[in-house]
This record gives C-alpha cells, sequence and structure tokens, in this order.
C-alpha cells in the first residue's frame, strides 16, 4: 500500500475557464490514487511588501496561504505564459511563501511544472523562468518528462474536459514520473 501524499496544486491564471485550470483538473482526475491533489487558490494575495511582513504579523491572506502550503509534500505548478515569462500572480503567490526569510514553505518540497498556452512553444519561456526560482527556493523539479502544452485551445471541450486521448495519456504518465519523483525526494525524511 503506498502512502497518500498531499499535493498543493497553483494554478498561474485567475481566469475560472482558463486552460491551465482546465489542465490541472484533468491532471487531478489521471493522478495515481497516492497523490490527492487540490488547488490552492493565488489570486487573493496581496502583492509582497516586507514592511507588511513584521513582528505585528502578516496580512490574514498571506498566513492562510502559507498555512495551506505548509502541509503539503509537494506542489504541481500548472501555468500560461505571459510576456514569455510566469504570470505575475504566480510570482506574488511564490515570493509571499518565501518569507520571511528562513521561513519559506517551499523548502525540499519537490516540484513539477506544467506550462500550457495556445502557442506552439507550450509555454516554454514561463516554464523555465519558474524552474530559476524553483531552483533558488531549494525545491527539486522534476526533469522529465517536460511538460509544454502547445496548441491547448484544441484539447478541450466547452465543459473543460480533455478531448485528446494522447495529450491525456501524457498527462497521466506525467503525474504517474511525478508520484516517483515525490518518493524519490521524500525517501529517508
Amino acid at each position: 500500500m503506498h502512502t497518500v501524499r498531499n499535493i498543493a496544486i497553483l494554478v498561474g491564471s485567475l481566469r475560472k475557464a482558463s486552460l491551465s485550470r482546465h489542465a490541472a483538473h484533468t491532471l487531478m482526475t489521471v493522478a495515481p490514487e497516492s497523490m490527492l491533489l487540490g488547488i490552492v487558490e493565488i489570486g487573493q494575495l496581496p502583492h509582497y511588501n516586507q514592511d507588511a511582513d513584521g513582528d505585528d504579523g502578516a496580512p490574514a491572506p498571506w498566513v492562510t496561504f502559507r498555512n495551506e502550503i505548509k502541509p503539503a509534500d509537494a506542489v504541481l505548478f500548472v501555468t500560461p505564459e505571459y510576456n514569455r515569462s510566469v504570470p505575475g500572480v504566480l510570482k506574488n503567490a511564490i515570493d509571499v511563501g518565501s518569507r520571511p526569510h528562513g521561513h519559506s514553505v517551499w523548502d525540499r518540497k519537490p516540484a513539477a511544472i506544467l506550462s500550457i498556452s495556445p502557442g506552439a512553444i507550450g509555454g516554454f519561456g514561463a516554464n523555465h523562468h519558474l524552474r530559476q526560482s524553483l531552483v533558488f527556493l531549494n525545491m527539486p523539479i522534476l526533469q522529465q518528462p517536460e511538460a509544454y502544452i502547445g496548441g491547448a485551445t484544441t484539447l478541450f471541450s466547452d465543459d473543460g474536459s480533455i478531448t485528446n486521448e494522447r495529450t491525456e495519456e501524457f498527462f497521466r504518465d506525467f503525474m504517474e514520473r511525478f508520484a516517483a519523483w515525490i518518493e524519490v525526494n521524500l525517501a529517508g525524511r
């Protein structure tokens, strides 16, 4: 019997019917039973400002967010690409979770990134910019398979369900590999 791992999903788009959100929901349905996945919302987070993170406490949305990420065994980032980079709302969430200094909620949590885009290169720029931040945050990142999902407007029906069998199979394989990556990185802790 496998240990059930708690996986936080951060979706880099705030739009309810975004391609990233559709992909996140699909990933949740094809994941192995050993993964308990839940989306942690990031749209309510005020912009990070160190002045607000002092001895008197932090803004309530920051505290709530940090408390939602802390118990997660791993983190899955599902993101679009904005201007060849990570959406600002996702970068802000990463910054909020990394502070105050010495109390990062990200430290040593295994991570995986799936970028998705209507364009042909599948959010390659966002994926790699995000990897740079996660390396600094000491998050071991799943290397293979790389997940750049292009042409995404053709992959989902109006209700958000996946319509492309090859992509669904890729998503399933991606999640199985992520589950194995999590176990390798959490062994012995």
